[in-house]
């Protein structure tokens, strides 16, 4: 693992969303749990460069009684954007997570993008617990 690379894309991603920069005990806890293997980040290298990445924490459905998967953490650098790089790692992530579904909870401005990427089926409202 590159974690030193992942989290330069992780600090890109929350300054672009607009969130605060996650701290060093942010880094160990990622770090954790990729290591403990509680979330799979798959990533787009144009040569030595780390340029994007996703996540997918797989769960158990009984939707159809398989592994199912949550899509997260996706960032493209800018200059990489708007050449099928983002679709390329999507459906790499997918396939190689073993999952038989993916979901992934976005803002209503990025629907159109996960829709374009293939998140196609809407099942609803995502809601998150508070506290």
């Amino acid at each position: 693992m590159q974690i030193d690379a992942l989290w330069e894309l992780q600090r890109l991603y929350k300054a672009e969303i607009g969130e605060d920069a996650p701290d060093c005990e942010a880094k160990d806890r990622l770090a954790k749990a990729v290591e403990e293997e509680r979330i799979c980040f798959f990533g787009a290298w144009d040569g030595d460069a780390l340029i994007g990445c996703c996540s997918v924490t797989a769960g158990f459905s009984t939707f159809d009684y398989q592994p199912s998967g949550v899509f997260e953490d996706f960032y493209l650098r800018p200059a990489y954007r708007h050449k099928g790089i983002a679709r390329e790692l999507v459906r790499f992530a997918r396939r190689e997570s073993g999952v038989s579904s993916l979901t992934v909870g976005c803002a209503d401005c990025d629907l159109a993008m996960y829709q374009s990427l293939g998140f196609t089926i809407q099942l609803g409202k995502l809601l998150a617990f508070e506290g």
